[in-house]
């Protein structure tokens, strides 16, 4: 008789691997979770209900075929399970790390609704990748023929590395732009080593590399190299810049010496990981060491500063969101790690205003409430008159989010369309932008959104420039 593999759910509880002591893991940048055993990962995995319809993939961007490769890890069947995550998926370990599944997949996971507790989609996620990685199963890109076409990406963050994957197996030459000494983006510079570990971004860059995906580092376009340059040597480009300009807080004093952008503080911390010499680290000024520090913001960005400031010794960390708890656009599952690391979370306040002669003593907080709901369903928050106070602080972060720079005039291109946001004006359809033979994905053209998104466009914004590049040939067959 057939041993039963799956719908364990009734019998098998919801069980994450081990996650690391906060007193422990906040003296270090190393990831938190522990790893699955074997036969952990085929437990878990044998928890899915292989339901008629899906909710975890169909909420999944890139609609991984999640309740397979589950059935698969249960059986045993390893490294089909992965083949079958990478064949939707191109950085599989990644999104496993730092996917917020807890409002994609695993939140709308059937059996979560039932009251069963979640499959723990992620955690088995991480393990087969890892696994496959160990194993040797994650092959360099070798593509059947090589085709002379070339493209050429601006970005090396998740959405131009996935287009430049994509276009690589179909033997298209592919060049990668980046402002950065490293590619990865904000996986590389702007995520944390507690979620994402350097060494997991940098195996999949060698890999694209021994691939024959040829990176431009330390390439600022408009300014070291122009647009048309780049246009002129390729048959297709893919503008895949993400979107770095911080919102800054208008308020008096903000101009003070201790008041820091979220992405340059986490850039710093990052750059340190590698080793790098950092001025504004080593001088203190992007350093929390033993300083009273307020973040300000309510996003998965504040909680990467928090948390970092909690490992860089800060004397106290404080998050001040203008709305309370279960309104925090954060994942809620960073919300309760930050929580057992010590941040102290100041629900329903907003800042007024900087104290200090030059340089920040403290933040003048607003005290706030949840009035009526605004446009997209949830309560605005509204000032309480007279409840003001000051919150001390050595070291404030500005973690508001990001816009989209100025690429048509910095890069001298008034052609190119754009939004009334500022975003690349893209067809949803395909990405094409209004320049014939240029494309665009992530998040310049959806703005600031998740690092899943943005390899879905990108692997999207490949497929399209896949059929731009057989257009000539048709043409010339007929």
């Amino acid at each position: 008789m057939a041993v039963q593999r799956m719908l364990k759910f009734v019998t098998v509880g919801k069980e994450m691997p081990e996650k690391r002591p906060a007193i422990l893991r906040a003296e270090d940048f190393h990831e938190i979770y522990g790893q699955f055993a074997a036969d952990k990962a085929a437990e878990q995995a044998g928890r899915c209900s292989q339901c008629g319809v899906p909710y975890c993939q169909t909420h999944c961007p890139l609609h991984n075929n999640i309740p397979d490769w589950l059935r698969l890890t249960a059986e045993g069947r390893l490294q089909e399970a992965y083949e079958l995550s990478q064949a939707t998926n191109t950085f599989p370990e990644v999104c496993g790390r730092i996917c917020p599944q807890d409002r994609l997949c695993e939140g709308n996971c059937v059996i979560e609704q039932a009251g069963h507790g979640t499959v723990t989609i992620g955690a088995v996620e991480k393990y087969l990748t890892d696994l496959a990685w160990q194993n040797g199963w994650v092959k360099p890109i070798r593509p059947r023929a090589e085709r002379g076409e070339s493209v050429g990406i601006i970005g090396a963050g998740p959405g131009g590395l996935a287009a430049a994957d994509v276009l690589r197996r179909q033997g298209v030459q592919v060049t990668v732009y980046d402002r950065y000494d490293r590619a990865g983006g904000l996986l590389t510079y702007g995520i944390p080593g507690f979620k994402l570990e350097k060494p997991i971004v940098m195996q999949r860059i060698d890999q694209l590399a021994q691939g024959g995906v040829q990176f431009v580092l330390n390439c600022r376009v408009g300014e070291d190299l122009s647009f048309d340059a780049i246009r002129g040597q390729h048959d297709a480009v893919l503008i895949a810049t993400g979107v770095y300009k911080s919102r800054d807080i208008q308020a008096p004093g903000v101009g003070q010496l201790g008041i820091a952008r979220a992405l340059d503080y986490l850039t710093a911390s990052n750059r340190k990981s590698f080793g790098d010499e950092v001025e504004e680290f080593d001088s203190g000024e992007l350093n929390a060491m033993t300083k009273r520090v307020v973040v300000i913001g309510g996003g998965d960005t504040a909680m990467d500063c928090v948390r970092t400031a909690i490992r860089q010794g800060a004397l106290s960390v404080k998050c001040l969101y203008r709305r309370d708890k279960a309104n925090m656009p954060s994942s809620q599952r960073e919300v309760q790690n930050a929580e057992e690391e010590g941040v102290d979370f100041v629900w329903l306040t907003a800042p007024k205003g900087f104290t200090g002669q030059g340089t920040v003593e403290g933040v003048i907080v607003q005290r706030m409430r949840l009035g009526d709901p605004d446009s997209s369903g949830r309560q605005s928050p509204e000032v309480i008159e007279d409840a003001d106070y000051i919150e001390p602080a050595d070291l404030v972060i500005q973690a508001l989010g990001f816009e989209p720079e100025d690429l048509p005039g910095l890069w001298g291109v008034k052609e190119l369309a754009v939004t009334r946001w500022g975003t690349i004006k893209a067809d949803f359809r395909n990405h094409a932008t209004s320049l014939p033979g240029v494309y665009a994905a992530g998040d310049i053209v959806r703005g600031a959104s998740l690092v899943v998104w943005a390899i879905r466009d990108g692997r999207e914004a490949a497929e399209s420039i896949l059929s731009y590049l057989a257009q000539p040939a048709a043409v010339a067959a007929e």
